[in-house]
């Protein structure tokens, strides 16, 4: 009976191990971002790159002083979202985004504190995200309600725990109209979670992925408008959320 008893935890410990790797291994692989992503990733006249420890964007001719923190979607490469970065940056803020443990922002929601500690000299802090990472960005905004003045959520809504309804950061919700993950009745109901003067923006046409520059997603809908398009619309309404902050604080 002794040896069956050890075989048989020989046999739980070995299974645990294959589904530890087989996660690990799920979370790592990942598609690799577009060669427009990658091209962002290079510093300009307008815009200093750095991709230590984080993948930070600096304005190359002024000092920021109003800074955007963009937690990436479940596993999705941060260099996805660079090119957007870029485009913010270039117009006067600091962008960071911030890579998280096995490509998923739920194992690193408290990520954002270490960037705000390295940037004393921003003022005004916005956080935001895309898909689980813009839910890990609410998350984030809710427990550090004093450090944090916006919130942009980018095809992505807070969890039932975490209700801002009350709080007064700036929020922002962009969508996609043919979102197959977020869809649209997803994002109907978490407004009760978010402030009433919160600003809706529907993409009409956009989906899921092409908030990054990383391909098709699985269970997705085709989009109907061009991702340069979608990221255009996404631009604008992130500039909006953080001159919201700046003249507002």
């Amino acid at each position: 009976m002794r040896w069956l008893k050890k075989r048989w935890w020989v046999v739980v410990v070995g299974i645990v191990l294959v589904a530890v790797i087989g996660f690990i291994a799920w979370g790592m692989i990942i598609p690799e971002p577009m060669p427009e992503a990658l091209s962002a990733m290079q510093s300009d006249s307008q815009v200093i790159i750095s991709s230590d420890p984080w993948i930070t964007f600096q304005p190359a001719d002024q000092t920021a002083t109003t800074g955007l923190i963009i937690y990436p979607g479940g596993r999705v490469d941060p260099r996805a979202y660079a090119p957007l970065a870029q485009a913010i940056a270039s117009q006067g803020y600091l962008v960071v985004i911030v890579p998280m443990p096995l490509n998923l922002a739920v194992f690193g929601s408290s990520r954002a504190s270490s960037v705000i500690e390295t940037y004393p000299e921003i003022q005004h802090w916005v956080i935001g995200g895309h898909s689980l990472g813009g839910s890990m960005a609410a998350l984030y905004a809710d427990k550090h309600r004093e450090q944090i003045n916006g919130l942009s959520l980018w095809a992505s809504y807070p969890a039932s725990s975490n209700d801002l309804s009350d709080s007064d950061i700036y929020v922002s919700s962009i969508y996609g109209t043919l979102d197959g993950l977020a869809t649209k009745d997803k994002i109907d109901v978490s407004r009760e979670l978010l402030p009433p003067d919160t600003t809706w923006v529907p993409i009409e046409g956009g989906n899921h992925a092409q908030f990054g520059w990383y391909g098709d997603q699985s269970g997705d809908y085709p989009a109907t408008i061009s991702r340069q398009d979608q990221q255009e619309q996404t631009l604008q309404a992130i500039l909006d959320l953080l001159q919201s902050v700046e003249t507002n604080p």
